[in-house]
């Protein structure tokens, strides 16, 4: 967010001396020996303080430039922050820790510490009541790149220590940070509000917005208009009399902004059709009465539109297209400074034809004299010819560009013409009524100011050396321009005076040449007009009544219910006003109100339509008033829906009396309690890939109707036809027209989307579709099967493309090429040739590498058959790396980069390293007995509990595979054996998954008779679950009869022979399919079947749980495919691979299924999806029928149970719609009731009673109460340990213990204990209780021996059984699980087949990689993907069937895609990686 203020430059260049004249002002020079900057006044005062920029010191003048004394030489500051509410204050930045604070206008400064250095974003808050209260912001965590640092308080000016904020946050400010905000009240003068860290994530998408009033001993977070408070804040700033507080969304670039104007009750800003980025936008110099911004519409060319709200900033209306921004972010805007009403702006003409920053602008300027409501060009005083200004893009000089409080008077430079030209070419030119005429002031362009309350004009030439100074004390009207000569030729800097332009005083900066030894000189000028009349004005004789806005005729205009004017001097009065610090005072004369013009829409109404055309209609927040509308009546006496905007001054012509309403438009109208269906049919045998391109649902408008949600869908049949629709499947239109055989949607921002064709010309969106482009690609794609497509997770329109050379036709000469665009391919410069694999590797959070990083797996000998090294770069390989030989595969995992190779003795078993900063690896230690060839099936699963699981295959015989997983340390560098026999098909894909929204829940199938698989008999497969990440397995409990009320053919006491058993991923049709979603917590679904051992799935039920996996029941007879709606409100089932046509749902968790007819005939249906977050109340269905292929959209918000909104408040969670839901582990007793991973975690489950929507995503998470006691199931069997029968850890024959000592070399660890066999499971926080890794000695780390023996000494068995080293609480580690889960189930595949993965989740997953000829990488529930050019096109031979998936509900999460070899059966996950 960047909050465009007035004071843009410092001192700016070097400069000159000077040689008075009589008769003139008199000119006093004082030189310097360093560059100088952050020259500023004081306000209301004649001292000035200027910093040399290479020493820091400081120099302060008490006359307005004339003399300068050099302060204390102890002071060295990076810069100086005046208080804007006190013109004694100002606080000086230190380059460490030691800064300065003055109240005497840096007359005395006193020194105070900081804990560490100054923020790079802005250091100080200060409280506009009280300039004590100063709030200070230190410097952020650079090492990491993380956002968040720590602010200190004082209450006293830093007379005492300042005190520390308890809040890991990003930013802090008062809620008094204006003079303007809160102004009538007296509450909240301590108030703080910090955008800070998750409860249990420092991901930047659980960024909260915290409030406190007492410094943080207790906090609360707002609620906004969507009824919940909102995560994902990532800046706020104050507006006058706003507060705007932004928060970005899930896998996109687009904000939501929520506006107060109490910081009590917050509003979603509404845009309209348009949408906020992510450094797109500028908050403008706004009002007292709306806020201005400008939204960036064209992200390469920079330009925007601009935007106004009304009083309460909720509604925003376009005031401007096309506006001139540049890629800082600054806008051509002025407002004209003390008039209502008056803006200048400059707009781009030839938008259309501006693609890029290289592309010439032809810009006009152009003036509103009515905020913004109409525009004209400005005009040459006396014809039609138009001006064109230079304006904020093309700063030249500190403070505001055209105006000052001087009434009326502006000045600035440019031409006359067309368009704008080149600055150098512009000349001065001046206007005294306030912009509506200008004339010429000065050939060439000049530095400028205004003095004496526009007594007084001054200018100096901006070309080159000036050697004269030229002034006009007549409004700077032809003829009236005088001048001064400097005396020696001087580079102008800055040109200044006092902030309210009421001096006769004006300093310049400059250089100019030393009189002797050469070189220039810095120095300072003051330029001093005072005597140059002896004559004070006369208030009488010489001012007039000068109207700020006339029209036309001359006559007065009205803004905000009021003409403006002001006593002003006349322009020839030969006087001086001669009163420094006084500002002109405004007067106004009350205005007849006009209805357009002085009137809003009212609360719970948004406008339509502009001008006169102009309605404000009801939106769904509207409700009726008690006792109105009973029985048959039809109308009501309401509000009309306007209001007058407040702070206006009109008179009469009211037009906000009450009205009569239809009773129909208010709030929600009634549901008809029905299911809708809407069938579409499509030419094609089969849907080829489908994806959804989910909009974060905060970012959906308050109140918004079902159909005005945008749940967004791109479809490709094997036709070759695009589809798309806004609507969940209700509609659906063409993308594209003509040919695409792929689409690419981008990994970590759902809004773009790219339709590859047959030839290099590549279709893409930047808005899910809405608007479509096209860039031609550097090559075609290539002939590989390899990925053609890698985005940057924090640069969206960062793109490499992996192409053929070549490759017209295939032969030898044929080779891949990887090139890169960082302008979404509008431009593109070469990498490298035959590559196999790049990717960039910069991540948010956890791995401080360059954003150019790229990680390239390049074929040696420019032979595409020769063996693979890793090259890496940090600048797109002007310069390149050799990181490894032999590669058999890498990929990026959360913070850590993986690689695989070939090492060993025997040159043939797997070799795994990692790194946290691309730069430095280590290796990985797999368990005893675990030397893997490279050709082994290895499979890496993904974990989202800080540990990884690895699947190495036993039996590798088709048909026969099983295997045994490992499980990695919380660092991924050691590993343990966690279950044996675990199941994997031919393909490589395991029978493994993770439970999404509950940690360190996992199922598996387990081959029951090993011994006889491996002679030759049929696998019999049994289903296991885990509580305690791997740690201890136990079969599936089934509770109750059946869904028949039968009691099943086994006794379901006897676990270890009546157990349930699930057809895992291995047999499932889609892969993507998954027992549980990310919103619906605790709930899973199954197929499978109650006995010893698991059956066929024709004779197979649905089952399901709702306590994390404890207990399970029946919920419908036959298998049938699932999907949850509403966050686990509603489960709609139906049966897939056979012709049907209807569908049954639950809106009980399974107890109770209705059923629903979609279609008068019968279709075959292959799938059923939704949203990946599982938040919407359609579904939909893909199939076919006789005819060709066919979608059914479900709509089930016609329900009555959803007619209403649920009400949550996190003060009082319970005492809505939500109550607490608790898991813990099966195997604790009483005394661990609620405990699971060492603490007790409450989740928001909706009340079975309760019957409303859920609608936005939930956290579910709502807070971990406590850390439990610790007991065996926190531990797990420790590196070279093996667990037994009875569940003891033993040491492995034969095999050494590690060096316990080793943990020494961490830092900040000063003893240790010997090794127990039991390690913590890392996801564990308990404390105290039974700690089975702290049984043994405890002895001091080498060099704190006598720290040691005087820390224990005699009282050493006393606090034995303490905990010595805490382990710090991963803390709200089930939050991790779902909230950072974004529907990648880790799989990566590092064998020949190629692959990657990356979960960016830093506690979702962790590094690990494994090599197989069979496998790429299984996850939990992975997705398969095929090559995107492994496709059924004649023109390209050789291609195949291309298995090409979407990120469906089954694979939850966004969709983060890659292509992927289905030969080589590699699976790829998402990343969740996302940042006003």
């Amino acid at each position: 967010m960047r909050f465009l203020k007035g004071l843009l430059l410092p001192a700016l260049l070097a400069l000159t001396n000077i040689a008075a004249a009589k008769d003139k002002p008199d000119i006093t020079a004082t030189g310097f020996p360093h560059q100088l900057v952050n020259l500023f006044y004081f306000d209301d005062s004649n001292v000035a303080l200027v910093v040399e920029f290479e020493t820091g010191h400081i120099w302060r003048s008490e006359d307005a430039g004339k003399k300068w004394e050099k302060l204390n030489n102890d002071m060295q500051t990076l810069g100086i922050y005046k208080n804007p509410f006190d013109n004694q204050v100002a606080v000086a930045i230190g380059g460490r820790n030691q800064h300065w604070i003055t109240y005497n206008q840096g007359k005395e400064w006193r020194s105070f510490e900081t804990k560490y250095p100054g923020s790079f974003g802005p250091p100080v808050s200060f409280n506009a009541r009280d300039n004590k209260k100063i709030i200070f912001n230190t410097i952020e965590d650079i090492m990491t790149g993380s956002p968040l640092g720590k602010s200190w308080y004082t209450e006293d000016g830093f007379k005492s220590e300042p005190t520390l904020l308890p809040v890991n946050r990003k930013n802090c400010v008062w809620a008094r940070s204006s003079e303007r905000f809160l102004l009538k009240s007296d509450k909240y003068d301590n108030r703080i509000l910090c955008i800070a860290a998750g409860k249990y994530s420092d991901r930047v998408k659980d960024f909260r917005l915290l409030i406190s009033d007492d410094y943080f001993k207790t906090e609360q977070e707002p609620v906004m208009s969507s009824g919940r408070t909102v995560q994902g804040m990532v800046n706020m700033a104050s507006v006058k009399g706003y507060l705007v507080a932004a928060a970005k969304a899930e896998h996109s670039s687009e904000l939501a902004l929520y506006v107060t104007d109490d910081t009590e009750t917050w509003h979603r800003a509404e845009f309209g059709e348009e949408k906020i980025e992510e450094d797109a936008y500028t908050i403008l110099e706004s009002t007292n009465y709306s806020i201005q911004v400008d939204v960036m519409t064209s992200k390469y060319a920079f330009i925007g539109s601009l935007y106004t709200s009304n009083s309460n900033g909720t509604y925003f209306t376009k005031n401007k297209e096309h506006t001139n921004r540049n890629m800082e972010g600054y806008v051509d805007f002025e407002k004209i400074s003390n008039i209502q009403g008056i803006v200048m702006i400059n707009v781009v003409q030839n938008w259309q034809d501006v693609k890029g920053p290289r592309d010439t602008k032809k810009l006009q300027s152009q003036i509103s004299f009515d905020d913004g409501r109409t525009w004209d060009p400005l005009r040459i005083k006396g014809s039609k010819k138009e001006l064109h200004l230079h304006s904020v893009t093309n700063l030249r000089n500190s403070g505001r560009v055209f105006s000052s409080p001087a009434p009326g008077i502006v000045m600035g430079v440019g031409n006359e013409g067309s368009f704008l030209g080149e600055y150098k070419d512009g000349d001065l030119y001046v206007s005294d009524d306030a912009g509506r005429t200008w004339e010429l002031a000065l050939n060439d362009a000049h530095k400028y100011e205004f003095g004496d309350q526009g007594s007084v004009l001054v200018a100096v030439k901006d070309e080159g050396d000036a050697t004269k100074i030229s002034y006009s004390l007549k409004h700077g009207r032809k003829d009236t321009w005088d001048e001064v000569d400097l005396g020696s030729k001087v580079r102008v800097g800055e040109l200044t005076t006092v902030p309210d332009s009421t001096s006769l005083k004006f300093i310049i900066y400059g250089s100019r040449p030393k009189e002797e030894g050469g070189g220039r000189e810095f120095v300072l000028m003051q330029i001093d007009f005072e005597g140059l009349h002896e004559a004070k004005c006369d208030r009488g004789k010489d001012f007039e009544k000068w109207y700020a806005r006339v029209d036309d005729e001359g006559k007065g205009t009205c803004v905000m219910g009021h003409e403006q004017w002001y006593n002003r001097r006349k322009w020839d009065s030969e006087c001086f006003i001669g009163t420094d610090f006084e500002d002109p005072i405004a007067k106004f004369d009350q205005c007849q109100c006009d209805h357009f013009r002085d009137y809003e829409c009212d609360f719970n109404f948004r406008k339509e339509g502009t001008g006169k055309d102009a309605t404000c209609v009801p939106t769904r927040a509207l409700e009726l008033p008690q006792g109105a509308c009973k029985g048959d009546e039809k109308t009501y006496k309401g509000p009309s829906g306007w209001r007058k905007i407040p702070g206006n001054e009109c008179k009469g012509n009211e037009r906000d009396e009450e009205v009569e309403r239809k009773c129909d438009e208010v709030s929600v109208p009634p549901s008809d309690g029905k299911v809708k269906a809407t069938l579409t049919p499509f030419k094609g045998k089969i849907f080829r890939e489908w994806y959804y391109l989910e909009r974060d649902s905060k970012l959906d408008p308050p109140n918004a109707k079902p159909e005005d949600i945008d749940e967004t869908i791109v479809m490709l049949t094997n036709e070759l036809e695009a589809w798309i629709t806004r609507d969940h499947g209700k509609k659906w239109a063409k993308a594209i027209e003509g040919d695409i055989v792929a689409i690419y949607p981008h990994q970590y921002n759902n809004d773009y989307v790219y339709f590859l064709t047959a030839s290099k010309k590549v279709y893409y969106s930047q808005t899910r579709g809405k608007v479509i482009h096209d860039f031609e690609a550097p090559q075609m794609p290539n002939m590989e099967h390899l990925q053609i497509m890698q985005f940057h997770p924090g640069k969206p329109g960062w793109i490499i493309w992996i192409g053929g050379e070549h490759c017209e036709k295939l032969g030898p000469a044929c080779h891949t090429i990887a090139s890169v665009s960082q302008n979404s391919g509008a431009e593109w410069h070469a990498l490298l040739p035959y590559v196999k694999k790049c990717a960039f590797v910069w991540r948010e959070d956890g791995r401080n590498v360059n954003n150019q990083t790229v990680f390239c797996e390049q074929y040696t000998n420019e032979d595409m058959h020769a063996p693979v090294e890793l090259v890496s770069s940090i600048d797109f390989f002007k310069n390149k790396e050799v990181k490894f030989k032999s590669v058999v595969e890498f990929a990026t995992m959360s913070e850590f980069i993986i690689v695989a190779t070939k090492g060993g003795e025997d040159g043939t078993s797997l070799k795994l390293d990692a790194s946290l900063d691309a730069n430095t690896f280590a290796d990985a230690k797999f368990p005893p007995k675990f030397n893997v060839d490279h050709q082994t099936a290895y499979t890496v699963l993904d974990s989202s509990t800080h540990s990884v699981f690895l699947h190495v295959t036993v039996n590798p015989r088709e048909d026969q595979e099983y295997g045994s997983i490992i499980k990695s340390n919380s660092n991924g560098t050691s590993y343990v054996l966690s279950i044996n026999y675990v199941n994997r098909n031919t393909d490589g894909y395991v029978d493994f998954e993770k439970m999404q929204g509950i940690e360190g829940v996992a199922l598996v199938n387990v081959v029951a008779n090993p011994d006889k698989v491996d002679g030759g008999a049929k696998k019999l497969k049994r289903t296991l679950i885990t509580h305690n990440d791997g740690a201890d397995w136990d079969t599936l409990q089934v509770v109750g009869p059946d869904s028949d009320n039968k009691n099943y053919d086994c006794d379901v006491k006897q676990k270890d022979k009546c157990s349930l058993h699930l057809h895992g991923y291995t047999e499932r049709k889609d892969p993507r399919e998954t027992y549980s979603s990310p919103t619906a917590v605790g709930v899973m679904m199954g197929v499978g079947n109650v006995g010893e051992t698991l059956g066929t799935l024709g004779d197979a039920n649905t089952f399901i749980t709702t306590d994390g996996g404890i207990t399970w029941k029946m919920a419908k007879k036959g298998a049938y495919a699932w999907e949850f709606g509403d966050q686990g409100a509603i489960i709609v089932i139906v049966q897939r691979g056979q012709d049907t046509n209807h569908v049954y749902y639950s809106l009980d968790s399974g107890d109770n299924w209705s059923i629903y007819e979609f279609s008068d005939h019968k279709i075959r249906i292959d799938s059923i999806t939704t949203v990946p977050s599982d938040t919407s109340l359609n579904f939909l269905l893909w199939g076919q029928d006789k005819n060709g292929l066919v979608t059914v959209n479900l709509d089930f918000s016609g329900l009555s149970e959803f007619e209403k909104d649920c009400k949550l408040d996190d003060n009082h969670p319970t005492d809505g719609d939500y109550d607490f839901w608790t898991p813990q582990h099966p195997f604790l007793d009483n005394s661990g009731a609620g405990c699971l991973f060492g603490h007790k975690a409450q989740y928001h489950r909706k009340k079975p009673t309760s019957k409303c929507k859920t609608g936005q995503k939930l956290d579910h998470l709502h807070n971990i109460t406590e850390n439990c006691a610790c007991t065996r199931l926190d531990f797990e069997c420790d590196y070279n340990f093996e667990r037994q029968p009875g569940g003891e850890c033993k040491q492995i024959a034969g095999l050494d213990i590690a060096d316990a000592k080793a943990v020494c070399a961490n830092k900040g660890v000063k003893e240790y204990w010997d090794v127990t066999g039991y390690r913590k499971i890392p996801l564990s926080t308990c404390e105290g209780g039974q700690e089975f890794d702290h049984t043994s000695g405890l002895h001091p780390c080498p060099g704190y021996e006598d720290e040691f023996e005087r820390k224990h000494g005699m009282g050493f068995f006393g606090v034995l059984f303490a905990v010595i080293i805490p382990f710090v609480a991963a803390g709200g580690i089930g939050y991790w699980v779902w909230a950072n889960w974004d529907g990648k189930f880790g799989r990566i595949r590092l064998g020949e087949g190629g692959g990657a993965f990356d979960s960016e989740s830093r506690f979702v997953s962790w590094p690990v990689a494994a090599v197989s000829g069979l496998v790429a990488v299984v996850a939990a529930v992975p997705m398969v993907m095929g090559s995107v050019w492994n496709l059924a096109v004649s023109k390209f031979g050789g291609y195949g069937g291309r298995t090409y998936t979407s990120r469906s509900s089954f694979a939850r999460g966004r969709g983060d895609y890659a292509v992927v070899d289905p030969d080589e059966g590699e699976l790829l996950g998402e990343d969740s990686d996302e940042d006003v």
